[in-house]
């Protein structure tokens, strides 16, 4: 038996499906409004962290 037969036979799956979505696709807009709004100096630090060592 395949795995999505397995999934299929789960009641109320979607709701995961779903839910795992919205978290992926909130968090995205959340950094991403961060990002735009973010002061210039403190990205600029962030970017040479790597280099400092």
């Amino acid at each position: 038996m395949k795995f999505i037969n397995y999934l299929e036979s789960i009641t109320g799956v979607d709701v995961y499906a779903l839910a795992s979505f919205m978290i992926f696709f909130t968090f995205f807009v959340v950094m991403t409004l961060w990002a735009w709004k973010a002061d210039k100096k403190l990205i600029d630090k962030i970017n040479r962290l790597p280099l400092d060592n």
